[in-house]
């Protein structure tokens, strides 16, 4: 079965619901058992592992049949829906990890992520050594008896450097590493994890999965042989997803085929255009074929998003602010994914210590969404002539 068919068909049943095509929204807590037999065969059900409703926050056949669609995408044995990608995170470290041991985090990491081994996990004793992401099969020089997780990204926030999985999954797991991979730029449909070595693969659903911009949601998806314990410090920490937030990300996970090639198709055009433009000092974006990251791109991934980052002449904030401000199809806002494009001033100095980053640098992340590419690039070049505008006035009022 191809990919664009699974998402149509996978983690649906509607022999089940009476004919019905979508999976049922059940807003479920307490779960009525019949008699004393009935309650302990569920609970059996359960500890098998068995996907049985017990209990509203231990799954219902809404987070079934969400959980099940995306595994089946993505390739790994089974997945387990948090209320955000934070969340996943979160639930795929604590998983794998305890007070005493070591992680090796890639440098150019998702923000939060970086906070949560420099908060929480610091907290509990654990120790985090970022590395650059071009380090590939070399990470083994910066594997200690203690390190128990290999965490990999690519591409890479803000920055979008492509990584080496395999070859760092190969190494990583040779030294009994437990190898993480944050799976959101490309989605399962243009990246397989768990084909690349990957033991856990984490998501923000939030972002394209959802693809609207209206729900808060995360997925962790596992080997046949982590998934118990994945399982079970998602259950331990007392996550659920409440079932009108799952529905949403069933709704946008059926048309993520066709929104995704339409995000590619748009990203990787405004991409060129945006390198001729002479404000523009770099595209940072792996599917140009002038990226570093080009080659592994094009050998491991299966497409490209709609998000990737743009480094413009350094430009004073007043002169950002008259660009951005008015600004009619590109929205302000930390996030992405959804059919709306957005831009926002990006800072990565704030988040890399391996190699620090000229804060001086003016870097610009771009999302684009589903509009017309012509009304994108008008509304850009709107933008650049106020910014030049402004550059001009402050110059004269120099000058004076």
């Amino acid at each position: 079965m191809r990919d664009e068919t699974k998402i149509v068909v996978a983690g649906r049943d509607p022999a089940k619901q009476h004919g019905v095509v979508n999976p049922p929204v059940y807003h479920a807590s307490t779960v009525i058992h019949p008699t004393l037999d009935a309650l302990d065969a569920a609970q059996a059900a359960r500890a098998r592992d068995e996907q049985v409703t017990v209990y509203g926050r231990s799954g219902t056949p809404t987070s079934f049949a969400f959980e099940n669609a995306v595994a089946a995408l993505e390739g790994g044995y089974r997945s387990f829906a948090v209320p955000s990608g934070l969340a996943a995170v979160t639930v795929a470290m604590l998983s794998s990890l305890k007070s005493g041991d070591h992680v090796l985090m890639v440098d150019t990491v998702y923000g939060p992520t970086r906070k949560l081994c420099e908060g929480f996990l610091r907290k509990m004793g654990i120790e985090t050594t970022y590395y650059l992401p071009e380090i590939g099969a070399d990470i083994a020089g910066l594997m200690r008896p203690n390190t128990k997780v290999v965490y990999v990204e690519a591409p890479g926030s803000l920055t979008f450097e492509m990584q080496d999985i395999p070859a760092i999954a190969g190494a990583a797991k040779a030294r009994g590493a437990t190898v993480i991979c944050d799976n959101t730029w490309a989605s399962p449909l243009y990246f397989k994890p768990f084909e690349k070595g990957v033991d856990i693969s984490v998501q923000a659903a939030t972002k394209y999965i959802v693809g609207h911009s209206d729900a808060m949601l995360g997925t962790v998806t596992a080997t046949k042989e982590a998934w118990t314990r994945v399982r079970d410090t998602g259950r331990e920490l007392g996550y659920a997803v409440g079932p009108d937030d799952l529905y949403l990300g069933q709704r946008g996970f059926r048309t993520l085929a066709v929104r995704l090639a339409q995000h590619w198709k748009t990203g990787v055009e405004l991409a060129i255009w945006l390198r001729a433009r002479p404000e523009v000092i770099r595209v940072m974006h792996p599917a140009l074929p002038d990226d570093p990251g080009h080659a592994i791109w094009k050998r491991d991934f299966h497409g490209a998003s709609g998000l990737f980052a743009i480094e413009i002449e350094p430009t004073p904030r007043p002169a950002l602010a008259a660009m951005m401000d008015h600004l009619e199809f590109f929205g302000m806002g930390y996030s992405w994914g959804g059919y709306e494009s957005l831009m926002i001033w990006a800072h990565p100095d704030h988040f890399r210590t391996a190699r620090p980053w000229d804060a001086n640098r003016t870097v610009l992340r771009i999302h684009a969404g589903l509009e017309n590419i012509e009304d994108l690039k008008a509304d850009l070049t709107a933008g650049f002539e106020r910014r030049a505008a402004a550059l001009k006035g402050t110059k004269a009022a120099a000058a004076e």
